[in-house]
């Protein structure tokens, strides 16, 4: 039989037999290229009032891991599988959508898909999104849209409009089309469709903001006027106060690392100083109109009566980025507004250091600051005590597991991750084995409280994430035994994963 074949029947008869108490719907919400301390509730100044009650009134996990990536990311997430395992196309996997569906579940999914096959024809009912890495958020094609000036661009994905799958490039009819609030009605749409009693759903929301290029509604961007003319120092010691003050760190154990803005921000002539607070008004802008779009979803699913049974999660598939795509650009300008569909912007290492406060390092490394996010659980009918931090490491290839535990589906992968409702239970995790982690230049495992992380292939640094998570106290020459004994089981995995020794 099929290993797909056999989740399936698995699955369904999991869901008919065992579950007589109603199961929980899941709402699954990714950011995109999102730093770990941009969330008010992480102590940004960016306003989240959505995401932060979502917090206040469930599990703030601070431990939460990717994979610091955008496409291993998502196939972890959707697989329960290492990346390494399996690959950008989600191969030799099932998927949490066939899985869930096996088991009786509506399973929709609007937004990014990192990979070329079609959502629907591996477990998911409805796709409205794009195949690709990055798109320009108010016109993803290749022509003006009516009314609106020639999109900047790089290259472009084919779309699947839930009914049609697009090979051309796609050009919305309209002048304010814009992805978030798409992706984000096109969700509500298909919420509204469900009957009250009907089955469950998984919904998978995944969100291009806040990706560069920096694309936001001018309403949105005036919100954000002035409050980035500090600078970086500024913004960054101030939301290192605000973590420090509201218990998410302890000073001792997690200082704030050196700064690695790339350029001081003494150093910018005041034109380019102005150009990056601009740059940064418009990032901040993308999430705070991301939140107000979760906060369009949560008041649908609570006027329906669902919020109260509806498990939430929400994460970032990396830590924040600090690449230059303007150099790929067909028709780069930088004479116009930032923000516009005729700009492609990004926000630049320095922003990403305050991104990723208090950790090292950025998105495609594995230290800290690359493979962390603020992971937030809601769920009003299933955790006990809300409002609780979470400190225990918790990773991407965990919650497939956890919600197919949930769902009474059939686990879509055997043995990488944990079930973590013993985490809404509060109870310890007590997690045992290791985490790993492997993406271009960046390498790491993780045994307890103890990670040995490398850069590109250099000398292996071991940190004691308890008494440590900055990662600046390296204990290697003080533990080479340990350094070995880690080393040498990175490396089995890596084997085991690939069938190859890591060249």
């Amino acid at each position: 039989m099929d290993f797909r074949t056999s989740i399936a029947t698995i699955g369904l008869s999991l869901a008919t037999v065992i579950f007589a108490a109603p199961r929980p719907s899941v709402l699954i919400i990714l950011a995109d290229d999102m730093g770990y301390s941009d969330l008010g509730c992480m102590g940004s100044e960016i306003q989240t009032p959505h995401l932060d009650r979502l917090a206040e009134n469930g599990l703030l996990f601070t431990q939460a891991y990717n994979t610091s990536k955008c496409f291993p990311t998502r196939a972890c997430l959707l697989t329960g599988v290492w990346f390494q395992e399996t690959d950008r196309e989600f191969n030799k996997t099932t998927t949490l959508g066939e899985a869930l569906r096996s088991a009786g579940y509506r399973t929709l999914w609007s937004g990014k898909h990192h990979a070329s096959f079609d959502p629907r024809t591996r477990g998911f009912d409805h796709f409205y999104g794009f195949l690709g890495g990055a798109i320009n958020c108010w016109n993803p094609g290749n022509a003006s849209a009516a009314g609106a000036p020639e999109p900047a661009r790089i290259e472009h994905y084919q779309w699947i409009l839930d009914e049609d799958k697009i090979t051309e490039p796609f050009i919305p009819n309209r002048a304010d089309w814009y992805a978030t609030d798409v992706f984000t009605d096109k969700s509500i749409e298909w919420l509204e469709g469900i009957p009250e009693d009907d089955q469950p759903f998984l919904l998978y929301l995944a969100y291009n903001a806040p990706h560069w290029p920096l694309h936001a509604p001018k309403e949105s961007i005036e919100k954000c006027r002035g409050r980035y003319n500090g600078g970086y120092d500024v913004i960054r010691e101030a939301r290192y106060q605000r973590q420090i003050e509201s218990g998410l760190f302890d000073a001792q154990i997690t200082p704030l690392s050196p700064t690695d803005y790339g350029q001081a921000w003494d150093s910018l002539s005041p034109e380019l100083k102005q150009r990056r607070i601009t740059q940064m008004e418009v990032y901040a802008a993308m999430v705070e109109r991301m939140d107000d779009n979760i906060g369009r979803i949560i008041k649908l699913l609570d006027r329906q009566g669902r919020l109260e049974n509806t498990i939430i999660f929400f994460l970032s598939d990396n830590g924040a980025c600090t690449t230059d795509p303007s150099h790929r650009v067909d028709n780069y300008r930088d004479d116009v507004p930032i923000g516009g569909v005729d700009s492609y912007e990004p926000y630049h290492q320095g922003w990403a250091n305050v991104g990723n406060t208090p950790l090292r390092n950025f998105k495609t490394k594995s230290h800290e600051g690359g493979i962390s996010t603020p992971m937030i659980v809601h769920w009003p009918k299933g955790i006990e005590e809300p409002g609780r931090i979470c400190r225990e490491p918790v990773h991407l290839v965990d919650i497939a597991p956890t919600v197919a535990s949930l769902a009474g589906a059939e686990n879509p992968a055997k043995g990488q991750g944990i079930n973590i409702t013993k985490a809404f239970q509060n109870t310890p995790l007590q997690r045992g084995g290791y985490l790993y982690w492997e993406w271009g230049s960046g390498n790491a495992i993780r045994q307890g409280d103890l990670k040995l992380v490398r850069h590109n292939k250099g000398e292996w640094e071991l940190y004691d994430l308890a008494n440590d998570r900055s990662e600046l106290n390296n204990l290697a020459n003080q533990m080479p035994e340990k350094v070995k004994e880690l080393s040498r089981a990175w490396n089995a995995w890596w084997k085991a994963c690939t069938g190859n020794d890591y060249q």
